[in-house]
């Protein structure tokens, strides 16, 4: 995965997260709480794989691959 891709990988897990947590409110009818837990959920995910990126990135430019 390249750097480019983790602006949208972060957009897609955070809406991804949000919208099932809407849903579920809807569902369960408790809303907003599990909206707002998906949508930390999401962003959380979304800053783990961005630092998984770039961590993956410095090892490639330091190994000179």
């Amino acid at each position: 995965m390249t750097l480019a891709s983790v602006g949208l990988t972060f957009v897609v897990a955070t809406a991804g997260a949000t919208l099932g947590g809407y849903f579920l409110d809807r569902w369960l009818g408790i809303s907003p709480w599990l909206t707002l837990i998906g949508l930390a959920v999401g962003v959380a995910a979304g800053f783990r794989e961005l630092f998984r990126a770039l961590k993956r990135a410095e090892r490639q430019e330091r190994d000179g691959t």
